[in-house]
C-alpha cells in the first residue's frame, strides 16, 4: 500500500508540511524563511525542506545542555 502524502516520514516536505511537522503555523515559518533563519530551497515560486536538513538544523538550536536534562 501507498504512503499518505502528509506522512512523517515524507522526506521533502512543502510549508503545508512543514507546519504540521514542527507544530508552528505557516505564517512562522514564512517569517523564519524571510529572517534567512531556516533551511529552505525555493522551486519557482514554492519552498521545499529537506527532513534531514530541517531535522540537523533542530538539533542545532537546541538550547539545553544534555548533563542539565538528566537533573
Amino acid at each position: 500500500m501507498e504512503k499518505a502524502q502528509n506522512a512523517p516520514d515524507k522526506q521533502i516536505m512543502d510549508v503545508k508540511d512543514l507546519s504540521k511537522y514542527l507544530g508552528i503555523g505557516k505564517s512562522k515559518i514564512y517569517s523564519l524563511i524571510r529572517m534567512k533563519e531556516i533551511p529552505a530551497s525555493r522551486i519557482g515560486r514554492q519552498y521545499r525542506f529537506s527532513k534531514s536538513i530541517v531535522d540537523s538544523w533542530l538539533g542545532d538550536k537546541i538550547i539545553t545542555k544534555k548533563e542539565n536534562m538528566s537533573q
